[in-house]
């Protein structure tokens, strides 16, 4: 195996923790989406997943209150917690298979067998890392969708206050790449093995033919 790629395993592996922590970050939050007003500017309203909190630059201060029910959540919210969720244990996943798939962990004592063990691992630790990424971008990309439809909305007038972007979404877009890029890495890796597992024809010897007649 090349040093190419150990390179792509370990890129991969290091991207695949990194964007789970990035997840992990985009789901504790309080900053989804957050409100401000001209009457109060210094006063800014962020709603989260898991609580809304009100921070004050006057008063250096920052309140926050956890929902009281689920079921007074917004759709676009309880949807967010539930892929953000699964995200969070995919990727865990996808991490945990991965990493005795690179080449610098030895699990096997066939050579072989440890060849073969390490691709599968990969490819299930890859594929694993793809789907994250993609039900990463759901939930940020769908609260994303509806902020921009409620900001532009005709029907509400201009005085009353618009909810825009938060850090949050930000982070989860990020994530969401990483994650992307990482099972990409690690599926890359695993058809270069594949390549090198490929059995070399060998021909008779002649010398060995001619002992036969």
């Amino acid at each position: 195996m090349d040093s190419s790629n150990g390179t792509l395993e370990l890129l991969g592996v290091g991207l695949a923790i990194v964007a789970w922590i990035c997840s992990l970050t985009t789901i504790l939050m309080p900053s989804w989406i957050t409100l401000s007003t001209d009457l109060l500017p210094t006063e800014e309203t962020n709603m989260g997943l898991w609580v809304t909190c009100v921070s004050q630059e006057a008063m250096d201060r920052l309140e926050c209150r956890p929902y009281d029910s689920m079921f007074d959540l917004p759709p676009d919210i309880i949807l967010a917690r539930i892929l953000m969720s699964l995200v969070l244990g995919v990727g865990l996943l996808g991490v945990l298979l991965a990493i005795p798939g690179i080449r610098l962990v030895n699990g096997c004592h066939n050579p072989l067998d440890d060849f073969r063990c390490k691709r599968a691992l990969k490819a299930i630790g890859g594929a694993l890392c793809l789907v994250s990424g993609i039900l990463g971008l759901i939930p940020v990309s769908y609260v994303a969708h509806l902020t921009l439809v409620r900001f532009f909305d005709e029907t509400v007038p201009q005085i009353v206050p618009r909810w825009e972007f938060g850090y949050a979404l930000f982070c989860g877009w990020i994530a969401g790449i990483l994650h992307l890029v990482a099972g990409s890495l690690l599926l890359i890796s695993c058809l270069h093995l594949q390549k090198l597992d490929r059995p070399v024809s060998r021909r008779p010897h002649p010398s060995n033919y001619d002992e036969q007649f």
